[in-house]
């Protein structure tokens, strides 16, 4: 009667391994996935803190005040873009196309939007300035731009933008030759929010109104 093959205890020994190794590789391959879907979560929130931090493809900086050290007598010509991507109803337009101002001077402008929908539309805009390299020295003290904007039907409006070029631009010789700087917007539609459901004892007085 033929015997059974033996495994040796070295053979048994080398099997485990062999485990233990595959368990790591394993475990490594999930942390991996696992930090790269937190990554990509990470990634879109901590690019537009990036760009807003250091101007970054020409994102602007916001600005709680004029600047201390106040306008200097260089100049520089500002102009105006406006946009409205596909999905949204409404006219966009700056009121001038192109301003000259002194650097450092606070300076306030108006865009007018006009929603041209029979129904309440909400659009939130997106915007950088021209050049690119410029973004960190345009400071924003006040812009319609910093929050979603809700708009009746038919309803027209004017909205300001309120801001200044830093003085510190002066300092930078790569933008000595700097003459012209773009400001552009694009306004995206926003999902309207959802009806909420009134309460119970709402619903039961409304009944009763009728």
């Amino acid at each position: 009667m033929d015997r059974e093959p033996t495994i040796s205890r070295d053979q048994s020994r080398a099997a485990k391994k062999r485990l233990g190794r595959d368990a790591l590789v394993a475990s490594i391959c999930g942390a991996v996935v696992a930090l790269m879907v937190g990554a990509s979560y990470a990634a879109v929130p901590f690019y537009n803190w990036f760009c807003r931090a250091t101007g970054f493809n020409g994102t602007t900086q916001v600005a709680t005040s004029a600047p201390a050290t106040g306008p200097i007598a260089r100049k520089i010509a500002v102009r105006f873009d406006s946009n409205v991507a596909p999905g949204l109803p409404w006219k966009f337009e700056p009121e001038q196309s192109e301003i000259e101002v002194n650097i450092g001077q606070v300076t306030t402008v108006y865009y007018t939007v006009t929603n041209q929908a029979a129904r309440t539309t909400a659009g939130q805009a997106a915007y950088n300035v021209a050049p690119l390299t410029v973004g960190s020295y345009f400071q924003k003290i006040n812009c319609f731009c910093f929050t979603e904007q809700t708009m009746a039907p038919g309803e027209k409006r004017e909205m300001p933008v309120v801001f200044y070029v830093d003085p510190s631009i002066a300092d930078d010789h790569d933008n000595d030759g700097l003459g012209t700087i773009t400001l552009s917007y694009t306004f995206y539609p926003v999902r309207e929010p959802a009806v909420k459901p009134l309460a119970s004892g709402d619903d039961d007085k409304r009944k009763g109104n009728l």
